[in-house]
């Protein structure tokens, strides 16, 4: 067939882009190679239009392992010999057409990034976003991608231990789907995904080859459109038996000795794998793809290099010991395949029943290397104008604020998500320490060790939209805040950055400066960004969803024994805000969702002071000052004290601040305060540790009863059952049943 550039445009290329690939190779590319380009030069594979920014981001740190971006997660130190290897992705666009197979695939994409460097995976994060929960698309959605992902994962073996979820209109056609993993390995024992020593084998190992995903990562990167549905073939299909399999084999083989390299055939499958290892170890590659094993009769050459399907790795093995290798993928009972040998010319050759199909610069393909890189065009995005034009005194102080505080506690992103985490195995592997003493970042635990690793997920959207600059620094802050909050040490950071389409000048706008203030933050906390994704094209038909950064942040706790938990544990202790209180009511869900006020600035930010309130905190806890700690965020300080009453059914007496306005004071969301309880023995020794800091005594822990400026407010257990039904009550009697049966 007769390439033009019609064909490059038809599979996502642009004109430059056709002409830039002509000069690269100095001929018309054949489709197989225009092929091989399409997949890794799309957005997903290369971060084209995204890298330029990446780079600014702080990408070293004492404790980093590797270099940021090298491998295929992040690896950081925490002593004793170990490792923590982690990492964040997104798989939104698949789960918007397939929600179950595109959460569940997300799932298993990102362990296999663990456990391809030597890791075992020890605990599952996610980060969800979807439109109104009133919708019956919405609930669709939802259900798909919570049964995905509680699929993969329980049937996996890896726990499912912390995450968060928004509900707001913007995500109505495409939500968004982030997991995260994390994993554990020792020193000496991690691999590269890397090609290296003329003649060394390459093999293919894991579950055969179909038709499922091709050309996923160019799906991922075009808008959601009414046509997309047609594109379902994109979507992968997992297995996550077989990735249980694919877990302990490559983990086995690693101890043979005879791994030179490795990597999870993900996006763009084996033509990113083959690429990218190569163009690592400046060689090249002869690939025979009619060796590769497949579940479907005669798959063309371009079908093979750029199938997506699941549970596969890519290995380049010593020359020589190829059957040591293959003794143990069919104990496990894989396919194991040598496919082909690593060259030195740097090209990488497929062929097919002897005949030459592709020959392509492996360097000319990759990130880093051959594939452009772009920095687009940005201007302040117009809607900016209707945020700073708000004023707070135009939102009267409602009178009736316990009625107010049950509307809050309702919401669908502030109430309890009982139906979706009872869906997920939160306790297989038996390394979880919050099940039932609650943190505000997730705990587990190091086996063999007395150390802890605190985990989280963040990012508030809508703070991000008022304010992409300060947005993205107060994402990195609530995580690290969550952390010091759980008696944790910032460690470093994993970002997904969802965005809309970067050709729009105000979306490039919010990412530009969301990667600004996440340097800023993070450079801020010493916790450097080992690596993570980009995913833009997220938009609806009437336009891009809020830009949502999400970071990904792992904390170190050198004794797991110090651990804080954000419960009350009893009657008359002290209840304390550290942190300065301001009148603030921006951005908050009271302002959004009480109040109908769509557009106003992000809430009160100063990160000086909110690294002094970490710093303070660090210290409290380390001096066994406090009994709890919960750092105060979405639903402000109410919603705060009834989640911290729950577990052990404990209410709160609270006295209001003189100089705040009421509601802000209950329902602000201005950052950087943390609510803590002090034991009365120890009232005042605390209070000569906080010294001049900003601090509040804002009321007494009780028995039960919800007091707020004298006026009783029920009890707790009300309260607590507002909260745990709400999400359920917008479902369908079918679908909440069905995840109720299993609480």
């Amino acid at each position: 067939m007769e390439i033009t550039v019609d064909t490059a445009k038809q599979l996502r290329l642009t004109a430059e882009e056709f002409e830039l690939i002509k000069q690269k190779l100095g001929r018309t590319p054949n489709f197989n190679e225009l092929c091989a380009f399409s997949g890794m030069w799309s957005e997903h594979c290369s971060y084209k239009n995204s890298i330029k920014w990446l780079k600014t981001l702080p990408r070293e740190g004492e404790k980093m392992l590797v270099k940021a971006g090298e491998e295929n997660a992040g690896l950081m130190d925490i002593g004793d010999g170990l490792g923590v290897v982690f990492k964040i992705e997104s798989h939104n666009h698949p789960s918007a057409i397939e929600p179950f197979q595109g959460a569940a695939t997300g799932v298993g994409g990102i362990h296999r990034d663990i456990f391809t460097m030597g890791a075992r995976p020890i605990a599952s994060l996610n980060s969800l976003r979807f439109g109104n929960l009133e919708e019956d698309k919405t609930q669709h959605l939802l259900s798909g991608v919570v049964h995905g992902i509680g699929h993969y994962g329980n049937c996996f073996g890896v726990p499912t231990v912390g995450g968060e979820i928004y509900f707001d209109q913007c995500y109505h056609t495409n939500p968004l789907v982030n997991a995260m993993s994390v994993g554990i390995v020792k020193a000496g024992e991690t691999v590269s995904a890397i090609a290296k020593g003329k003649g060394n084998p390459v093999m293919f190992v894991g579950s055969a080859t179909g038709k499922d995903g091709i050309g996923g990562a160019s799906f991922a990167s075009a808008d959601i459109t009414d046509e997309s549905a047609a594109e379902l073939p994109a979507v992968q299909v997992g297995d996550p038996f077989q990735e249980k399999k694919l877990l302990e084999a490559c983990l086995e083989v690693i101890q043979t000795g005879a791994v030179v390299g490795m990597q999870d055939m993900g996006a763009a499958g084996i033509i990113c794998s083959t690429a990218e290892m190569s163009a690592k170890g400046e060689c090249g590659m002869r690939i025979d793809l009619d060796k590769v094993p497949t579940r479907q009769p005669n798959m063309k050459a371009w079908e093979l290099l750029l199938s997506e399907s699941q549970e596969r790795m890519l290995l380049v093995a010593e020359k020589g010991r190829e059957d040591e290798v293959t003794k143990v993928f069919t104990k496990w009972d894989l396919p194991c395949s040598v496919i082909g040998e690593v060259t030195e010319d740097g090209i990488l050759n497929f062929y097919m029943h002897g005949e030459l199909e592709a020959s392509v610069p492996a360097h000319e393909l990759v990130l880093g290397g051959g594939a452009p890189q772009y920095e687009r065009e940005f201007k302040t995005p117009k809607y900016l104008d209707k945020l700073n034009s708000f004023d707070a005194a135009s939102v009267p102080v409602p009178k009736d604020l316990k009625s107010v505080a049950e509307t809050i506690i309702q919401l669908p992103s502030i109430a309890s998500k009982r139906w979706i985490y009872t869906q997920y195995d939160s306790m297989v592997g038996t390394v979880n320490a919050s099940t039932n003493e609650p943190t505000d970042a997730a705990v587990v635990t190091v086996k063999g060790t007395k150390k802890g690793l605190a985990v989280t997920t963040d990012c508030n959207s809508r703070y991000v939209y008022a304010d992409p600059y300060k947005g993205a620094m107060i994402a990195v802050s609530e995580a690290a805040r969550n952390i010091v909050c759980s008696g944790g040490q910032p460690l470093g950071v994993t970002n997904c950055l969802n965005f809309g389409n970067p050709y729009d000048p105000e979306v490039y706008y919010q990412f530009v400066n969301a990667i600004k203030g996440m340097g800023e933050a993070c450079r801020k906390f010493d916790t450097p960004v080992t690596g993570g994704n980009v995913s833009f094209y997220n938009q609806n038909p009437d336009g891009p969803v809020n830009p949502t950064p999400t970071i990904g942040m792992v904390g170190l706790l050198e004794d797991i024994g110090n651990k804080m938990t954000m419960d009350f544990k009893a009657a008359d202790d002290f209840i304390f805000v550290i942190g300065e209180i301001t009148d603030d009511i921006n951005c908050s869900e009271y302002l959004h969702n009480v109040c109908a006020v769509e557009y106003s600035p992000a809430p009160y930010f100063d990160i000086e002071k909110e690294y002094a309130l970490q710093q303070k905190l660090a210290e409290l806890i380390s001096k066994k000052m406090i009994s709890s700690a919960h750092d105060i965020s979405e639903g402000g300080l109410f919603t705060m004290l009834c989640e911290s009453g729950f577990n052990n059914e404990l209410g709160f007496s609270l006295q209001l601040k003189d100089g705040i306005r009421n509601d802000a004071f209950l329902y602000g969301e201005g950052q950087s305060r943390v609510m803590v309880t002090v034991s009365p023995s120890k009232l005042q020794s605390f209070k000569e540790a906080i010294g001049d800091f900003p601090c509040y005594q804002a009321g007494v822990v009780t028995e039960g009863e919800v007091v707020v400026d004298g006026d009783f407010w029920g009890n707790i257990q009300w309260w607590k059952e507002k909260y745990d039904t709400a999400i359920e009550t917008y479902l369908s009697k079918e679908e909440a049943g069905s995840a109720l049966s299993s609480i």
